[in-house]
């Protein structure tokens, strides 16, 4: 299914005329007013609220090109397939994902609940604050999301038309060129800060076993649709209090291996230690938040192997899956995958064109570049020995010793 209008983006003034005429969510009375606060690469955001009432909703509007860059053509479809993963996640986990509360194909846009009472993750670490209940609001989102969708559950006939309803071209294309291919050799759109540039020239770009694996993950990404996955489960993509957590823009949403969002976030995590290694005001703050990082990151895995296990036993109805030994399997697998992409991620965001606010806000040249360095460091190691990050403790001893490193 593809829109078959592509419209104009609405000015602020047009989202306030659109809530009034089209939504029926406020008051006629209703003094409204808004804002475009949309800071992310694809999308436009605005903020429509009643002044008198606070009351508020979210109007999301797709354009045919990203925000990032006119390179990028991408279907306003991208909203339908939005909407409709959203619907879903919040069957499957309810509570982790804003409410939808119109569709409107003709204008390319979803509207939902607004979050303006949440913190956005990545904002948060950057302050260095701490949220005791995120691994087990994200390990719990992870298993009800990818066990429920995947052919451990679903009649495979059921998986295969979802499969078909949430095929992404168009996004996939750019996980595909900026995840898997760009960041591996010297492509044109990279973007590497002048300090780290010589490092990735010999130990990314020059190494050919390195090159190799990222061509077999690059066609695991292509050809297993495991799971339905968020696609793009960032910490920007995450809104956060001391009591909820709630998962957004899942536009990049496909049929894929269902490591892949465990991976994303876990290296998510991981630049937020980096950034409090460089940016901390001391010796007591750095540690404590550092802490609290290795604890979220062991708990994340651990909780989620433990629950996946725990879905399986309770939702599981393909046969053959029960064997002796196929669990395990299956568990191990998806843990692999999650440990490359985590690499891959911390790669590709210090050499690619997307950055993150985590690394590119360390405002001292030398500290950057070793920010940067023990990113890459780790991120190869992920790719190359997978298999041997199994547990929680495996990946936070490696994101240690990393750290501390001296480049």
């Amino acid at each position: 299914m593809t829109n078959h209008v592509t419209s104009t983006i609405m000015t602020e003034q047009e989202a306030i005329d659109y809530a009034r005429e089209k939504l029926h969510y406020f008051d006629e009375a209703a003094s409204l007013s808004c804002k475009e606060i949309g800071d992310g690469n694809l999308n436009y955001v605005f903020r429509v609220i009643d002044d008198k009432t606070g009351q508020s909703l979210i109007i999301k509007q797709a354009g045919p090109v990203a925000r990032i860059s006119d390179e990028f053509i991408v279907s306003p479809d991208r909203n339908r397939i939005e909407t409709d993963i959203l619907r879903l996640q919040g069957t499957l986990a309810p509570g982790y994902v804003p409410e939808v509360y119109h569709y409107d194909a003709e204008k390319n846009c979803v509207v939902m609940e607004d979050l303006s009472d949440y913190t956005i993750l990545r904002a948060a670490f950057l302050k260095h604050e701490t949220y005791p209940k995120l691994a087990e609001h994200l390990s719990t989102f992870l298993v009800e999301t990818l066990v429920s969708t995947s052919d451990l559950v679903l009649n495979h006939k059921e998986k295969k038309e979802l499969v078909k309803s949430f095929t992404n071209p168009e996004l996939c294309e750019i996980t595909e060129d900026l995840v898997y291919t760009e960041p591996f050799y010297a492509h044109p759109r990279n973007d590497v800060f002048l300090g780290t540039r010589h490092f990735v020239e010999r130990e990314i770009w020059g190494d050919k076993i390195l090159a190799l694996e990222t061509a077999k993950l690059k066609f695991q990404f292509l050809t297993n649709a495991q799971a339905l996955l968020h696609g793009d489960l960032h910490t920007g993509s995450i809104f956060v209090t001391q009591d909820a957590t709630k998962i957004i823009d899942p536009e990049f949403a496909f049929y894929g291996p269902a490591g892949y969002d465990v991976g994303t976030i876990i290296a998510n995590l991981i630049f937020a230690y980096v950034n409090a290694e460089h940016t901390s005001e001391g010796p007591s703050e750095r540690e404590s938040f550092q802490a609290y990082i290795t604890t979220t990151i062991e708990t994340l895995i651990d909780s989620f192997k433990t629950k996946f296990i725990q879905a399986f036993e309770a939702k599981a109805t393909e046969h053959v899956a029960r064997y002796d030994g196929f669990l395990e399997h299956y568990l191990q697998s998806v843990l692999e995958d999650a440990t490359a992409v985590a690499g891959l991620e911390l790669c590709r965001r210090i050499i690619g064109i997307a950055k993150v606010a985590d690394i590119t806000s360390i405002a001292n040249t030398e500290a950057r570049t070793k920010a940067e360095i023990t990113c890459l460091t780790l991120g190869k190691a992920f790719i190359l020995d997978r298999a041997k990050y199994q547990t929680g403790t495996d990946i936070t001893n490696a994101l240690k010793g990393a750290t501390h490193v001296t480049h």
